[in-house]
């Protein structure tokens, strides 16, 4: 029972629109109705900046953040010979916060992908690997300036860093880490049809939001 309260309030946590409400309370618009239509960071960057981009993006982050956080208010999982049990809690308490991104209830229900609550849930169980996702993500951005190829490239690194360079124990991280791999590409199919043709909008990391790449 208390499991299912956990990931209920994981879900309430992940479902706080940051994106629709920047952009409603301080540029009085849906940042839904603009763009991809995606109420995420990347679509903010796009629209709104790199400052509101930015904010969008930490705040959504620490929503993964502090749902994982949620497995310690279950004594149970506390105790070092349950360690596995944990990890699997916090990897569910951040999925959570992850559907409820996409599926926002104070939103109705239209969210973004997920990429930056899926990031702090990384950050909150293994914060290396998440310092060197970050690495590969702000690489490709300074080189490329699409964050939708960034995210990609970084969700591919994941798996590859869990599976080889830390060389996880834990089976079920290791499905977790491919499978987040997996999904990231999948939901971001019109962004790799867009980068293919050439026509993929790119953030303006060192200008104002109002010129043009």
């Amino acid at each position: 029972m208390t499991e299912i309260l956990l990931l209920f309030c994981a879900y309430l946590i992940g479902s706080v629109p940051t994106a629709v409400w920047v952009s409603k309370g301080v540029f009085g618009m849906d940042i839904r109705e603009y763009g991809s239509g995606n109420a995420g960071a990347t679509n903010t960057f796009r629209i709104l900046g790199p400052k509101a981009g930015t904010f969008v993006m930490v705040v959504d982050m620490l929503k993964g953040v502090l749902a994982v956080r949620l497995a310690y208010l279950a004594p149970y999982y506390l105790d070092p010979e349950h360690l596995t049990q944990l990890v699997n809690l916090q990897i569910g308490l951040g999925l959570s916060a992850v559907v409820g991104h996409i599926f926002p209830i104070w939103a109705n229900f239209k969210g973004g992908k997920g990429i930056a609550t899926l990031f702090g849930l990384v950050l909150a169980i293994q914060p290396l690997v998440a310092l060197c996702c970050v690495g590969v993500f702000l690489m490709i951005l300074f080189l490329t300036r699409y964050v939708s190829l960034s995210s990609i490239i970084a969700s591919i690194a994941f798996p590859i860093l869990i599976l080889y360079i830390f060389n996880e124990p834990e089976i079920f991280y290791r499905i977790f880490a491919i499978a987040v791999a997996l999904m990231v590409v999948l939901t971001h199919q019109k962004n790799i049809t867009r980068l293919l043709k050439g026509v993929e909008s790119k953030v303006p990391l060192f200008k104002n939001r109002k010129e043009k790449s």
